[in-house]
């Protein structure tokens, strides 16, 4: 697939002054569009050469995310559209012309999927002994067993719902897979709708005793329909699915009590406005109009499929113990200053003392570096105090054991939760009380901001001093993500930093105004106004050493895409690496001609924060930053987020590394063009970012290979 996607049509630069096109809102694309073309590039992994297994996780991860594009943003545009707002996007579209785009174009992407799954992936996987049965294909002795496992393991939990005068048509929960059934009386000749929920408790595939057949849970429930409605005849089922908007929409400002606010946001949540039916693309004229009116839905949210619905349930295929059919498994590194040394355990404080550590993950390995952090602050009777933010987590983290374990040893010990963290709040409140209990003072947060800043501080007394230690870093505090997402991290004893930090976390526990930094930069307060100085900075270094190298999961805010514009016309060379939404236009003669944006999809999801800038530090001195922030507007102006510098020299080698490997990459990169396609790279393979990386950091590692 060598191009895809078409965020807007192109910019056509005008005869006279180029200085026009900054009054063309067509100098942007459309932020949903964008991110369908990130979605498409994954789809695209589903598609390529990559082991067949990691082919199937793609499908299921595109599948999953069009789920939440949905229940969001699609969600969102329909009440502006509702609500009759005439306010545009930057690109000059009305909520309804996207909506349009976007309903158009995620049925293009639904097509693929569709030719992808049923054209390559299901053939392929045949070929290696994993087969996708249906009811039909199945032998006698297939279906006895099939028999058995429905009386005993799927009968029991199932719950007909019947709509008649007497049982109204049943709520159909956000995201869950159903039955839609016409059955009929034989002694009456009534006919009657029926719902069918298939249970989420169980795998969305049945497994046959060979271990290698894998048959869709919905077609064995319906061909078992005569034991759900005895003594009815059974007219016609078909599979539907429904998507609901889950976004929260809390009034902080009149909550009392935010978790309590969040709590029943949770709860109305499930009953969020229908956004989207996915239907099985043969349901009839009949059982279709039920549904549209009964959800009360418009035709453009329909969405029919040939295939299976839901293929978020492939993620139980890549579960399969089958490593053969797999990326080679990656074990992260420890680098030399973290590892034992004469079968003695690191003191992590004495290396960091030496000076800085920046450690990259999943090369280098989460938990020899900020577990161990954690838990040995948590441990050594000279640390009196741990501070951490967490945006999300996983109940059964390392991190939140070695906070309560600090707690109970009387350590003074702060986290700082954010309750609002898209789809993670009920996993968050329920270990933050877990937290509360053991006697961490928790705080959720600043009314009206999200705390998305990924930061902890340690406080020891070390005799002479108390001395402060510190982590920045770009991703959360997630053992299971750090093996999946690639992350940075700077580990420092740095007294400015400390100080900063010391300063940032009073400022979310305690009340505060115009708190001034001395070296990180802080979202809202001076994140915005300072990355725009130091863009201006690369305008004003000596011609032809401007350089801006920018990598980020999304690029979006307007104001900071119209200063890249001038400095692009300034003879600023700019990098972009982008995963996903990008709105900037690059390649535009009288525009952007001096911008390149590029995006890697691969094997680890790309989250790193990196700001290089030539001249940030003075004429010829390039100054880095790493951080939790992207550029936009819901970064820079309505979350809590940190930047911070990266001063050592050899640091800035790591990171100019990692970045011009990025820019290097022939295999997973695509290159978006003037027009708004994106384009695949593959001049060759000669580079792979992933696995570059991975060889860096055995060079680096206390054991290389």
């Amino acid at each position: 697939m060598d191009g895809i996607g078409a965020g807007s049509a192109a910019v056509v630069p005008p005869e006279g002054d180029p200085g026009d096109l900054r009054h063309d809102p067509d100098r942007f694309l459309n932020r949903e569009l964008s991110w369908l073309d990130f979605n498409e590039r994954v789809l695209a992994l589903a598609d390529g050469d990559i082991p067949v297994l990691e082919r199937a996780k793609f499908c299921a991860i595109f599948s999953q995310n069009l789920d939440e594009f949905f229940q969001v943003r699609v969600a969102g545009l329909m009440d502006q559209a509702a609500a009759g707002l005439v306010a545009r996007s930057p690109d000059g579209r009305t909520a309804e012309e996207q909506l349009d785009a976007v309903t158009a174009r995620v049925r293009l992407l639904n097509d693929q999927l569709e030719r992808v799954f049923l054209e390559r992936l299901v053939p392929d996987l045949a070929d290696v002994g994993i087969v996708f049965s249906s009811w039909d294909d199945l032998d006698d002795d297939d279906r006895k067993y099939l028999v058995g496992e429905f009386e005993s393991r799927i009968f029991p939990i199932l719950t007909p719902l019947a709509v008649d005068p007497g049982h109204p048509f049943p709520y159909i929960s956000n995201l869950s897979l159903n039955l839609a059934v016409l059955v009929q009386d034989p002694e009456t000749g009534q006919r009657r709708f029926a719902r069918v929920k298939v249970p989420p408790v169980l795998p969305r595939f049945v497994v046959m005793p060979d271990g290698e057949r894998f048959v869709p849970l919905e077609q064995v429930i319906a061909a078992h329909l005569d034991l759900l409605f005895p003594g009815m005849v059974i007219e016609d089922h078909y599979a539907f699915r429904v998507t609901r908007n889950a976004d929260l929409t809390l009034e902080e400002d009149e909550a009392d009590d935010l978790l309590a606010a969040v709590e029943m946001e949770l709860r109305r949540r499930r009953f969020g406005r229908a956004v989207r039916l996915e239907v099985d693309a043969h349901v009839s004229a009949e059982v279709r109009e039920l549904l549209v009116r009964e959800l009360d839905l418009d035709e453009d949210a329909i969405f029919p499929y040939v295939g299976p619905l839901d293929l978020s349930g492939l993620w139980s295929l890549h579960e399969l113990d089958r490593p053969d059919l797999k990326d080679d498994p990656w074990v992260p590194v420890t680098q030399p200053r973290l590892a034992p040394a004469d079968g003695e355990p690191p003191d992590l404080f004495a290396a960091l003392r030496d000076g800085d550590l920046l450690v990259h993950h999943p090369y280098d390995s989460f938990s020899s570096s900020v577990e161990e952090f954690i838990r040995e602050a948590a441990g050594d009777p000279k640390v009196l105090a741990i501070k951490l933010t967490l945006y999300r987590t996983s109940g059964d983290s390392p991190i939140v054991g070695s906070l309560i374990r600090a707690a109970e040893r009387g350590k003074q010990v702060a986290a700082l939760v954010e309750l609002k963290a898209r789809f993670d709040e009920a996993n968050n409140i329920e270990w933050a009380r877990a937290l509360e209990e053991a006697g961490v003072h928790v705080t959720y947060g600043l009314v009206g901001l999200k705390t998305h800043t990924k930061t902890a501080l340690v406080v020891r007394d070390e005799g002479d001093c108390f001395r402060r230690y510190c982590h920045i870093g770009t991703g959360n505090y997630n053992p299971k993500t750090a093996k999946l997402y690639e992350d940075l991290g700077l580990l420092s004893a740095d007294s400015a930093l400390g100080s900063d930090l010391t300063q940032l976390f009073n400022f979310l526990t305690g009340y505060g105004r115009d708190v001034e930094y001395d070296k990180i930069l802080v979202a809202p307060r001076s994140m915005r106004a300072a990355l725009a100085d130091l863009i201006r900075g690369e305008m004003r270094a000596p011609a032809g050493t401007g350089r801006i190298t920018m990598k980020m999961n999304s690029l979006v805010d307007p104001e900071l895409i119209d200063l890249l514009y001038d400095a692009s016309q300034a003879g600023v060379a700019v990098d972009l690496v982008v995963r996903g939404i990008c709105c900037l236009r690059p390649g535009v003669p009288g525009l952007s001609e001096c911008i390149g944006v590029r995006s890697l999809v691969g094997r680890y999801l790309e989250h790193s924060r990196i700001y290089h800038f030539a001249n940030g530090g003075g004429p010829g001195e390039p100054a880095y930053y790493i951080g939790s922030a992207d550029l936009m507007p819901r970064n820079l102006d309505r979350r809590i987020e940190a930047l911070a510098p990266v001063d050592a020299p050899e640091l800035q080698e790591r990171l100019a590394e990692i970045l011009d490997t990025n820019l290097r990459d022939d295999t997973l990169a695509w290159e978006l063009e003037p027009d708004g396609t994106w384009r695949h790279v593959a001049r060759g393979g000669t580079c792979d970012v992933h696995r570059r990386l991975q060889e860096l950091a055995l060079a680096r590692s206390a054991h290389p290979a």
